[in-house]
């Protein structure tokens, strides 16, 4: 009798944690869109430079960048300089912005995320693209600030973005995104997450990495599963990643607040040229951009 109690009480044991971990019902999990767009040569550096954005101010007083050009779910941005010869000397693509429908939930080990869009295909015909197998059509990435970046609530993953990584106008062609001063160990660091589509007989591939230094990507132990789908240009990505990991991945908990951004590489396309978006937060069960559903 006690070998058989001792065994149902650990079947429902099991059973409790399977539960637990399992993905949520995402038609119960509220949605937020997320407009992303495509930035241009605008890094951090010109961010702060008020003869070139006169955002600046607002920036250093403590204000976000949502702050100012998010009105009722809409961007208020100047979309025409955004794709001028300015702003964009090699290539705007013809959908200067979409919305992200994201949706987060969380359980006791791990944080879930959902990102559901509509893919443009129409890069400029000179902007960057995958010239190798595998070609992937799609990229979408979530980027989550480290406590110690500097502005990382108001700027998102601007401060990965610089005047002189690859693709920028003059820049190294192998110079990759960085954090100025990084310091994983101290938190100023970006943990990051993406997922690829797949094609030319390649399936698809996840990437659990970070950015300090340079962009590493490798190395996270917390990304669980990176699944997605686009059919007929609508694509579905969702994230399984653990609550805690190795080097690069924030530990993250219940009550936290982190601030994250969203990139989508559309059409083919890599570095620079892709739909990202302005800084936001993510709030696991608590007040936030996106508030997490426990």
């Amino acid at each position: 009798m006690k070998k058989t109690q001792l065994g149902i009480a650990a079947l429902g044991t099991l059973l409790a944690f399977g539960a637990q971990a399992a993905a949520p019902d995402w038609s119960k999990v509220a949605k937020r869109d997320i407009q992303v767009f495509h930035a241009g040569v605008t890094p951090i550096e010109w961010l702060m430079n008020k003869q070139e954005h006169s955002g600046k101010t607002g920036i250093s007083k403590g204000e976000s960048c949502a702050g100012c050009h998010e009105e009722n779910g809409a961007l208020n941005l100047d979309f025409k300089r955004l794709a001028s010869k300015e702003l964009e000397p090699v290539a705007a693509p013809k959908t200067m912005k979409f919305p992200v429908a994201m949706q987060a939930a969380y359980d006791a080990e791990n944080l879930y995320i959902r990102l559901s869009f509509k893919s443009p295909t129409d890069a400029g015909a000179g902007a960057d693209k995958e010239d190798k197998a595998p070609l992937h059509e799609v990229k979408a990435a979530i980027m989550f600030a480290g406590p110690k970046v500097g502005m990382g609530p108001q700027v998102g993953c601007w401060q990965t973005c610089h005047t002189d990584v690859r693709s920028m106008p003059g820049a190294d062609p192998k110079k990759k995104k960085y954090v100025k001063d990084a310091n994983v160990a101290g938190g100023n660091y970006y943990d990051y997450i993406q997922w690829k589509s797949g094609e030319a007989g390649a399936g698809a591939t996840q990437v659990d990495g970070h950015v300090a230094a340079e962009r590493v990507n490798k190395g996270g132990q917390a990304l669980t599963k990176a699944d997605g789908e686009c059919k007929a240009g609508l694509c579905t990505v969702t994230f399984t990643r653990k609550l805690s990991g190795g080097e690069g991945d924030l530990a993250l908990a219940e009550g936290q607040v982190i601030p994250f951004g969203i990139a989508i590489h559309a059409d083919k396309t890599v570095h620079r040229f892709h739909h990202v978006s302005l800084g936001y937060t993510l709030g696991l069960g608590a007040a936030a951009d996106i508030k997490a559903s426990k």
